[in-house]
């Protein structure tokens, strides 16, 4: 009975991998033709930031040298005693023809300090084109060029960036990496290809002012993943929600083991609040544990594990080269079985506990996806 089970799992597996090649495939990047009136759509960038991540100067300049006539950067910051703010104002002196300011915010009123700042900084903002990007992203200068030119042909409302991980300098940091970069990247294709785009994902989001008109930040302040319930919203009131072929670098930081696990932790449970269902089916993107499970109860298994290895592999390379214009390393082939490994420990552990440690506090979960401060 175990063996069959099993077997059904992986079967599903296999074919969720077919799927990702599919849809890896099927999201070709366009090149979109400037035009002269290019330079007539102004963008508004919008920065909420919160400490010094690693190699926040490099990303922040990334914005500051965009090869693009008309844009703004909007930065927010808590306190001015936050070393982020110090080094946003030293950029600002440094690149005096870019149009920048900086928020100061104070204490947020509610749980989301990340949603407060983007109310305040979508208020501040000059242009009604928005793009909303966090402090460990960085872009190339022809980033905003490229927006503009999507914009221009008209093929979304409100967009979501895809990202290349760049790992820090840890174990921790690499294997999330190779899991951003294969296993829930191909996740995202495969929604986009089954039932279209119903969602957006934090670190990069482009947005027009008359989606968040529609859905003002205030509605969504008391939610973790408020990113992803902007765009289910904007979705279910009719606006145009897709993956933008902008792709940019999520620069993660070189956390310890402690503090990886806990961000992962609290990633997973996240996510099994905002889309139940689709938290269920991510135990198919882990073929690779389930076949050595196979293997350890069926030793005659094992031509289907080299199978899985065979199918897991192409998934991988067609999400980080065709997609994401990354190229895995060798380590990186290495580390996909522990990671795999890792991921559905995390899958499992997302099941339990209400609770997540964000920015040095303390907050609990509910079944809806809000969350509160706790003490």
């Amino acid at each position: 009975m175990l063996t069959t089970v099993i077997t059904l799992l992986l079967g599903c597996s296999l074919v969720y991998c077919l799927l990702m090649i599919v849809a890896a495939l099927r999201y070709r990047p366009q090149t979109h033709a400037p035009s002269t009136r290019q330079a007539a759509i102004p963008v508004s960038v919008l920065k909420p930031l919160s400490g010094m991540d690693d190699g926040l100067r490099e990303n922040l300049v990334s914005f500051f040298e965009q090869d693009y006539p008309h844009f703004e950067i909007i930065f927010a910051v808590r306190h001015e005693h936050d070393p982020a703010h110090d080094l946003v104002v030293s950029l600002m002196k440094q690149y005096p023809a870019v149009r920048s300011r900086i928020l100061i915010t104070g204490e947020p009123p509610y749980p989301n300090a990340k949603v407060y700042s983007l109310s305040l900084m979508t208020v501040a903002a000059t242009y009604d084109l928005l793009v909303m990007s966090d402090s460990d992203i960085q872009v190339s200068k022809s980033f905003l060029r490229g927006i503009a030119a999507e914009w221009e042909s008209r093929r979304y409302d409100i967009a979501t960036c895809p990202y290349h991980a760049v790992p820090g300098n840890t174990i921790w940091s690499r294997l999330e990496a190779v899991g951003m970069n294969t296993e829930f990247w191909g996740g995202v294709l495969v929604a986009k290809l089954v039932e279209g785009v119903r969602f957006a994902i934090g670190p990069t989001v482009v947005a027009h002012r008359k989606v968040l008109d529609a859905i003002p930040w205030a509605t969504l302040s008391g939610y973790l993943a408020e990113d992803f319930v902007l765009g289910q919203r904007a979705a279910e009131l009719g606006f145009r929600v897709d993956l933008s072929q902008q792709v940019v670098e999520h620069r993660l930081n070189g956390e310890s083991m402690q503090k990886n696990l806990a961000h992962r932790l609290r990633w997973a449970r996240s996510t099994r609040r905002s889309r139940p269902a689709g938290y269920i089916g991510q135990l198919f993107t882990y073929p690779l544990p389930m076949a050595l499970i196979l293997v350890a109860v069926h030793h005659a298994a094992w031509p289907l594990l080299a199978a899985t290895a065979l199918l897991r592999g192409l998934a991988a390379h067609s999400v980080s080269h065709l997609v994401l214009n990354g190229s895995l390393s060798l380590r990186s082939w290495l580390l996909i079985p522990l990671q795999d490994i890792l991921g559905l420990i995390f899958w499992l552990a997302g099941f339990s506990g209400n609770h997540i440690d964000w920015r040095g506090r303390r907050y609990r979960l509910h079944r809806d996806g809000t969350f509160e401060l706790v003490g």
